[in-house]
């Protein structure tokens, strides 16, 4: 699902502890993550070039340059971006890095969790993935 997405990490690059920033970009055919919503933190999409899908609980809605999404923390709405168009779409990502962050995947069996420099990714019955 992810293949074919690729990012640079601006916020890292930068210096930054508070929020991070990716400039990324994705292939036709390939999709940010899968449809995830998060406990602690908030994140801001923006599209730079092309279009993208934005899949949500209340359904589709296509993005193009010039347009932004926005996803509140602790709201139980799984969002991601798909691109379905023939060309490349290049957007802006931004968050915040708040600790202890928890990422649910609706759609799948699989939790993320901020505990440490990488995360953990388990199984919703809490065993490792």
């Amino acid at each position: 699902m992810v293949k074919g997405r690729y990012r640079r990490r601006l916020g890292n690059a930068a210096g930054l502890r508070k929020f991070g920033v990716n400039l990324t970009r994705l292939e036709p055919g390939s999709a940010l993550a899968h449809r995830h919503w998060h406990e602690e933190q908030d994140e801001f999409v923006y599209v730079l070039d092309g279009e993208v899908v934005l899949i949500t609980d209340g359904g589709e809605q296509v993005l193009r340059a010039g347009q932004a999404a926005g996803f509140r923390a602790g709201v139980a709405d799984g969002h991601h971006l798909v691109n379905r168009s023939t060309w490349d779409a290049l957007y802006l990502e931004i968050g915040d890095r708040s600790p202890g962050d928890i990422y649910h995947y609706p759609d799948d069996d699989l939790e993320g969790h901020d505990i440490g420099p990488q995360p953990v990714f388990r199984h919703k019955d809490g065993t490792p993935w």
